[in-house]
C-alpha cells in the first residue's frame, strides 16, 4: 500500500517484470527480465483487491514497464470492475498501446528521463526517446490526470540541465512534477554507484526549484 505511488489516493502497487529501458541508475535491476506471470499469481492479486474494498481507493500498475504486457488492459479492466480508480506508471516506450489504454485511466505517472536530446543516453536505449514524446503528446491531449517525474542522478545530469528540463515540461503544459533524487546502491551499472565529484547538494537542488515553483501547480523533491 502506498500514498506516493497515486498522489491523494491511498494505492495497492501491483509490479509487472520486465523493461526495455537501461538506466544507468536502475535500483531494481532484478525487474528488468521478462516475466509471464501464471494465473494463480493474478488470481491472488484479485483475492486481495476482493478484500481490500472500501479500504484502498486506487490500483497502480508499476514495474518494469507495465505497458509491455499484452494482458495489462485485462488485468485493468478487472481492477477497475471492482471499483477502484486506476494508476499507471510509465516511461512511454509503447504509445500505441497507451492510447489503448487510456479509456480505462485515472492517472498517469510519466517517467521523463530527461530532454529530448538526453533522453536515450540516460534510458539506454536509441530511439525510446521519440517513442516517448509521442506518448507525452497522447497524455497532454487526453485529459487523463498526469504527473511527470524525473529521477536525477549526478552522472546523466548538470543541476543547470535539470531546470532547463523544468522549464520545457512547464511550457509543454505539465502542471504536475517531481523529482527524486537516485539512490546510490544497487545500481544496474555499478558506476552509478560511485560519488560523483562536485554533484550538487540537496540544498543546491532545493533551491533551484523554489525558483520553478511557480511553474507549476506542484513541483516537489522526494
Amino acid at each position: 500500500m502506498s500514498t506516493l505511488d497515486y498522489p491523494g489516493r491511498l494505492a495497492c502497487v501491483v509490479f509487472l517484470q520486465g523493461c526495455p529501458l537501461r538506466c544507468g541508475y536502475c535500483h531494481n535491476p532484478g525487474m528488468i527480465a521478462p516475466r509471464r506471470g501464471g494465473l494463480t499469481e493474478w488470481l491472488e492479486v484479485e483475492a486481495f483487491l476482493h478484500r481490500r474494498r472500501g479500504l484502498l481507493d486506487a490500483v497502480v500498475f508499476s514495474g518494469g514497464e507495465p505497458t509491455r504486457h499484452g494482458y495489462l488492459e485485462a488485468a485493468i479492466r478487472r481492477a477497475r470492475g471492482l471499483g477502484y480508480r486506476i494508476g499507471l506508471h510509465t516511461a512511454g516506450p509503447y504509445p500505441r498501446r497507451l492510447l489503448r489504454l487510456l479509456p480505462y485511466l485515472d492517472w498517469v505517472g510519466l517517467d521523463v528521463k530527461g530532454a529530448p536530446a538526453d533522453f536515450d543516453r540516460i534510458a539506454g536505449r536509441p530511439g525510446v526517446g521519440v517513442r516517448h514524446g509521442q506518448s507525452l503528446d497522447v497524455l497532454l491531449s487526453s485529459g487523463v490526470a498526469l504527473e511527470c517525474r524525473t529521477t536525477v542522478h549526478w552522472r546523466d545530469f548538470q543541476i543547470d540541465q535539470v531546470e532547463r528540463l523544468a522549464r520545457w515540461l512547464a511550457r509543454r503544459g505539465i502542471r504536475h512534477y517531481a523529482l527524486q533524487l537516485a539512490r546510490a546502491e544497487q545500481c544496474l551499472d555499478p558506476r552509478y554507484q560511485r560519488p560523483v565529484a562536485g554533484a550538487p547538494s540537496r540544498a543546491e537542488l532545493e533551491q533551484r526549484l523554489a525558483a520553478l515553483a511557480p511553474c507549476f501547480e506542484t513541483l516537489v523533491l522526494r
